[in-house]
């Protein structure tokens, strides 16, 4: 019987989750229609003082899908999000653009002016004129001078070479920035390319009505038209560091007083398990069916390695692999594209995987169709892959002759979601199928009595997980990049950071329940307790990621306090430490379990690298401001994405494992091998290449502007490309491991399976 007192703290900590969870998507949504309101205005025209048209709304929308339908931000990036290779193309045409203006600006010296004080005059001149809001929001148009309309043509022509590859000259730098060999544009849909790049650049540059801050809040950082952090976003990281001590050492505080209680409540009340209940499950026909998820696991697992070390090497020879012409067929765009695709396409696999095959285990049957089910959502994900992959290969070897039918089965552009419309709404009917699946497979567990909250939570992060991922269908084709980046980031942060994690840490604490080694009221209240702190941070420092994206001001200030949060509950890891340490070592026979509870141990060493000290590494606004969109940004994405999410995926797969093949056969040799160089080589990866790339180009961007930390010149230096050579080791210790894991799970197939039966004759502890 559970105690008065437990009951009322699960429910104290419902209420808190609930009113939490409506206060902060609330306030999410609040500032989103803040963003649709204050976003960069796309003009009808864009015209001279003389009255020539340079561009007009339907080529700065045309240009834009045509840049998604070239790869978007997966070749170069725009306002600081996408890849690192290519220039941010906002930033490159912001820079030539003032270089150019300030060029044809200048004029015979005035008696008596000096040479510095004539280029101080001209510089103020310039700085006047690019910041200047001249949009009329009657007419629609932005009216330019005359001058600045000949520099928008001269960079214009370059970036027109540059994509039409007509002119040798722009050879070279098609090969620096890995251009696809084939992927030349007309110059028509070059010219309304630049449309869309000089809108981006406007909007950087052009400051809000009635505001000295640019719809960017001054990003990026450019000397030339005074683009410099504004007091703001100062303060604002100011604020959040103080934020982040006081929480911290509250929270820590709170832990240090409810340790003792939960540490003396940590076993089940009968006492630890004396046998392997989950060992003793017979595999029904569903749960058996999710085999095949878990060989796809591996084989998107290596696959998306593979793409990986041929997308670093691009860095080094642009348009080669050792000479090879591979970018003829697999080009940078396409193999990062499939790169960061598959990243999370097998990390979320391995996670539904595993809901299927929980669900019918501790629901105690398989519901009726259960398997044609499981099945059917299988060959579906197959489909979505090859279809999806093929559409984007398409669209950048320029094989879809309509911008709208690329967006409906080519590449968006966007990174994480670049998977045309159509598969995207094919993959949200397969979610919202999975979460049918899982649902009805628990519905037993709902009838007992006891323990239903841990349940609750599992049903309501799955539901989540359908959900979030519909915010991917809240833009259209036409869409301002403002606002779609407003909805992209629900569902890169919400979704894989955020609703997955909950999901994932409800479904082991059950597992852990289930194996008769935690006590359900407490695994309860530190599920919930959990929740609550990581979702309390994360819903809101979903506005970390759009600082500078064309958002209003409102977003440094709520985003730089929240996102602070975000570190905070990783500061008590060593506590989950000690209790999954507790949980994981009173019995003898958890030596089968040793490896799962090893890759759960490294996701909370990561959680705190990866996802704590390289994330609030580039969090607070003053920070990302230099470093938005440098290797710091892939450094914490390697680390935090793999390290956190991967790591628990392949526990999650082993775990099921246990129960598919007989462990009794495992050959842990290679299971130990490709855990230790998984570790090992993500670190050397992160320590020796990526933080040392991204430190050096953050000096260059607070030293020179950002435009020069995202040049070709300096990218492709002696001692940028050294940094990108000595990434070699460590992606082969890491690549070893992937290796490893593939083989183990070949032998573990191969050297036997459980048998199959309708039900699951599993001794069941009182949830």
């Amino acid at each position: 019987m559970k105690s008065y007192q437990t009951t009322f703290s699960i429910k104290r900590l419902w209420i808190i989750l609930s009113v939490g969870m409506v206060v902060m998507f609330g306030i999410l949504l609040l500032l989103g229609q803040q963003i649709y309101q204050q976003a960069p205005p796309i003009p009808e025209a864009v015209k001279s003082q003389s009255g020539e048209t340079l561009f007009t709304r339907a080529d700065i929308e045309t240009g834009q899908n045509i840049w998604q339908s070239i790869g978007g931000m997966e070749q170069g990036s725009i306002w600081g999000h996408g890849s690192y290779l290519a220039p941010d193309w906002s930033a490159d045409w912001l820079h030539r653009e003032a270089e150019a203006l300030l060029a044809l600006s200048a004029t015979p010296l005035p008696a008596g002016v000096s040479p510095t004080q004539a280029e101080a005059m001209r510089k103020a001149a310039l700085q006047e004129e690019m910041r200047r809001n001249s949009y009329d929001p009657a007419s629609g148009a932005i009216t330019v001078s005359d001058t600045r309309a000949r520099a928008i043509r001269q960079v214009q022509q370059h970036f027109v070479s540059l994509y039409d590859g007509g002119d040798p000259a722009s050879l070279k730098l098609r090969r620096d920035y890995a251009f696809p060999v084939y992927g030349e544009l007309s110059a028509a849909e070059a010219r309304q390319l630049t449309a869309f790049y000089f809108w981006t650049a406007w909007g950087a540059t052009t400051d809000r009505p009635g505001q000295n801050i640019t719809y960017t809040s001054n990003w990026p950082h450019e000397p030339l038209v005074g683009n410099s952090p504004t007091t703001g976003t100062l303060l604002w990281s100011l604020a959040s560091v103080i934020l982040l001590l006081a929480a911290a050492g509250a929270l820590i505080a709170y832990y240090a007083k409810q340790f003792d209680v939960w540490r003396g409540d940590i076993l089940p009340e009968g006492g630890m398990a004396t046998s392997d209940l989950l060992g003793q499950a017979v595999i029904t026909p569903s749960m058996r069916a999710t085999a095949k998820y878990f060989w796809v696991v591996c084989a998107l697992f290596v696959g998306q390695v593979l793409l990986g070390i041929v997308t670093a090497h691009y860095a080094v020879e642009g348009q080669g692999l050792y000479g090879l012409p591979f970018a003829e067929y697999l080009p940078y765009t396409i193999t990062r594209t499939w790169h960061t695709q598959l990243a999370v396409l097998w990390i979320a696999t391995a996670w539904l995987a595993t809901g299927l095959y929980v669900a019918p285990m501790l629901g105690g049957r398989d519901p009726k169709f259960q398997r044609l089910g499981v099945n059917f959502l299988f060959v579906s994900l197959l489909v979505i892959v090859i279809g999806s992959f093929a559409g984007q290969w398409a669209a950048v070897h320029r094989f879809f002759t309509s911008l709208t039918a690329n967006f409906w089965f080519g590449h968006q552009g966007y990174e994480y979601v670049d998977l045309g419309r159509f598969w995207q709404i094919y993959l949200l009917i397969g979610l919202f199928l999975w979460v049918a699946l899982v649902v009805r497979a628990l519905w037993p567990v709902l009838r007992r009595e006891g323990g239903k909250s841990l349940i609750y939570l599992v049903l309501v992060s799955a539901l989540a997980i359908g959900l979030l991922y519909g915010a991917g269908l809240m833009w259209g084709q036409h869409t301002n990049i403002a606002i779609m980046e407003y909805w992209r980031w629900w569902v890169v942060h919400l979704w894989v950071e955020g609703i997955f994690e909950v999901f994932a840490t409800a479904i082991i604490s059950l597992l852990f329940v289930q194996m008769g080694i935690l006590r359900t009221s407490t695994a309860t209240v530190m599920v919930l307790f959990a929740t609550i702190i990581f979702l309390f941070g994360g819903v809101l420092g979903t506005f970390h990621h759009l600082y500078f994206s064309g958002t209003p001001t409102s977003v440094i200030a709520v985003g730089a306090m929240i996102s602070a949060l975000e570190v905070v509950p990783l500061l008590v890891v060593g506590f989950e430490a000690y209790t999954r340490h507790k949980v994981e070592h009173e019995a003898e026979w958890e030596r089968i379990y040793h490896w799962p509870f090893m890759f759960f141990a490294a996701v909370l060493f990561w959680n705190l690298v990866g996802a704590g000290l390289f994330g609030f590494l580039i969090n607070p606004p003053i920070a990302l401001y230099y470093m938005q969109g440098l290797n710091t940004t892939a450094n914490h994405g390697h680390a935090a994405l793999f390290g956190v999410y991967g790591m628990l995926g392949l526990g999650l797969t082993l775990y099921c494992m246990r129960g598919l093949t007989d462990v009794t056969r495992w050959n842990l040799k290679w299971i130990r091998i490709s855990f230790w160089s998984l570790n090992i080589g993500l670190g050397m990866m992160t320590f020796l290449s990526l933080l040392p790339q991204g430190i050096l180009q953050t000096y260059a961007s607070i030293e020179h502007g950002y435009a020069y930390a995202r040049s070709a010149e300096f990218i492709h230096s002696p001692i940028m490309q050294a940094l990108v050579w000595a990434r070699v080791p460590g992606d082969v210790v890491f690549a070893f491991g992937v290796f490893a894991f593939a083989w183990f799970m070949v032998q573990a197939f191969m050297h036997g399976r459980k048998p199959t039966s309708e039900t699951v004759a599993i001794p069941k502890p009182a949830l």
